[in-house]
């Protein structure tokens, strides 16, 4: 099966959508995971158990660790379709 020059296009313009949300995705991750952090300081400063709401800065730093992994897939496949559509 051969892809035509539009189909490969087309899979380019797919792509660099997916990376704009991606980082979209990164940057409110990354504001969530500061946003968590100064509730932790809050609570610690206030005397409170903070165990919980660091265990969620964890699991936000680890999602965003994976976001930013298919964010280098998203450039890769990028890449790689630059190369089948030739110089824009």
């Amino acid at each position: 099966m051969t892809i035509s020059l539009a189909e490969w296009t087309e899979q380019l313009d797919t792509e660099r959508r997916h990376l704009i949300k991606a980082d979209q995705d990164i940057e409110e991750g990354s504001q969530r995971i500061r946003d968590q952090e100064d509730r932790v300081r809050d609570l610690s400063a206030g005397g409170h158990d903070a165990d919980q709401a660091e265990r969620l800065v964890e699991a936000l730093k680890q999602t965003l660790t994976e976001w930013l992994r298919h964010r280098v897939l998203i450039q890769q496949r990028i890449a790689y379709l630059r190369q089948q559509v030739g110089p824009e």
